[in-house]
């Protein structure tokens, strides 16, 4: 198969695609190519809207990609929405991977409207935090599959995770690929499988396409490396034991969500699974593992004290206005598991960081993790409540019975969170020196990556 033609033919894409434009793209592809792609249903969102679904090729293997399982994520998107067209005009291609290949470029339709605002620029980090939506992990496709472990049970996943488990449960993939992305950073990988021999490969993806690998710190202290920038598949039993290892709380206290596509995979066949990370915006100094003059534990310990302060801060904005917020407001969900999570978790990072390699010099990298980029992370807590005090004011007004009382204390809520994210974006536009990635570059990484773990599979 050539991986590079494939890559090479990459459209320069300017703007991510929205959840209607990705429908209408899916069934005018099968409209197409009638005879080669088969439209499918995987099954509906919460809300209602068909989660749609590809069937192209005819490989002894079968292969299932999806995008947006977060729906703050459309790099995945895109990825599908070239791959997919890609498959149906190459009929070299088709044969040559060897896969029958089911698609899903939008898993989780209704959020990801939620994000829309930012999906055509400006790219930058204020209009992307302003615009941003995640929602609380218990409504997350990806980490809603059922598990049993130890004292932890969850088995209610969402409609929109069923679709998923379905067309596992279906298809017994070979292959998976869980299309994610993270927002700021480099690159970086999870996979199931310790295939050594492609570690390098999947670096130089990203190199010759000019975006840094994440050379800072992993996303989780429960991350197992593999090499630079790879990482063990990670699923909730591995945060479970984190928790049980280094935290005074019970885990199946902090954890309120299940496990991930690759464990459920895993139950039904030996798929390999395979996540890019890949960001919007990235600093070359996350690359840098040259020494600074603190050490690792020391810049762990400016994390746990700067995210502590962020959610005293993110707690004062919702204590006037939780009163107010329905269950039904998607917005405050992710920040509430946040300020709770933060409380009972940072103990357990700072157990952690007692080992003695943490006395080491940290890397310039792990510094700007610790204490920039974890800023930007933290932002987006501040955009979600000026989102859901907004919620509530419109819900209000829309049922005609809003209290001056309550649209004054929701006003004034989302006023100080968006001066909040105001101010912090200004110190992060000050603090780092970022550059925008190219789509079209994103998309290319991704493809390249999933095409090498999926014919690496086929030689297991």
């Amino acid at each position: 198969m050539n991986i590079s033609k494939i890559v090479e033919n990459v459209p320069n894409y300017e703007v991510f695609l929205t959840v209607d434009e990705l429908d209408a793209s899916t069934r005018q592809l099968a409209s197409d190519y009638p005879d080669i792609v088969t439209l499918f249903e995987a099954g509906k969102s919460r809300a209602g809207h068909p989660i749609l679904g590809l069937k192209i090729g005819d490989g002894e293997k079968n292969a299932l990609c999806f995008a947006l399982p977060h729906p703050n994520e459309p790099i995945g998107a895109m990825t599908l929405e070239y791959m997919s067209r890609a498959l149906a005009e190459d009929e070299d291609f088709r044969r040559e991977s060897g896969y029958t290949w089911y698609i899903i470029k939008c898993v989780d339709p209704d959020g990801t409207k939620l994000n829309e605002g930012w999906f055509k620029g400006p790219y930058n980090i204020y209009n992307y935090i302003k615009n941003f939506f995640r929602p609380g992990s218990v409504q997350q496709v990806e980490w809603t599959f059922p598990v049993t472990y130890r004292n932890l049970h969850f088995n209610t996943p969402m409609p929109e995770t069923q679709a998923i488990m379905k067309v596992i449960d279906e298809t017994k993939p070979e292959f998976l690929y869980s299309l994610h992305n993270a927002g700021f950073g480099g690159a970086y990988w999870y996979i199931t499988h310790a295939y050594e021999d492609i570690y390098e490969d999947l670096r130089a993806t990203a190199v010759k396409h000019g975006v840094a690998l994440h050379l800072g710190e992993p996303e989780s202290p429960s991350c197992t490396k593999l090499s630079e920038a790879i990482y063990k598949m990670m699923g909730i039993t591995e945060e479970y034991d984190y928790l049980e290892k280094y935290s005074d709380v019970a885990p199946e206290s902090l954890i309120t969500c299940g496990t991930t596509s690759a464990d459920y995979a895993l139950e039904k066949n030996d798929c390999v699974t395979l996540l890019t990370e890949l960001p919007y915006f990235f600093d070359a100094r996350i690359q840098d593992m040259s020494d600074s003059t603190i050490t690792r534990r020391e810049a762990i310990e400016k994390n746990i004290e700067m995210n502590q302060k962020h959610c005293k801060k993110m707690d004062e904005f919702l204590s006037g206005i939780r009163k107010y917020i329905v269950p039904e407001n998607p917005f405050v969900i992710l920040v509430e598991q946040m300020i709770t999570f933060t409380k009972s978790a940072e103990g357990a990072k700072r157990k952690w960081a007692e080992a003695p390699e943490f006395e080491l010099p940290a890397k310039v990298s792990e510094v700007l993790d610790n204490t920039v980029i974890a800023r930007f992370y933290n932002s987006l807590s501040a955009g979600l409540i000026a989102r859901g005090a907004e919620y509530e004011m419109e819900r209000l007004k829309k049922e005609g019975n809003a209290e001056e009382q309550a649209l004054a204390d929701l006003e004034d809520a989302r006023n100080r969170a968006a001066a909040y994210l105001v101010e912090s974006c200004d110190k992060l536009e000050q603090d780092l020196d970022y550059t925008v990635v190219p789509i079209q570059k994103l998309v290319q990484i991704q493809i390249e990556s999933g095409l090498i773990v999926a014919a690496r599979r086929l030689r297991a």
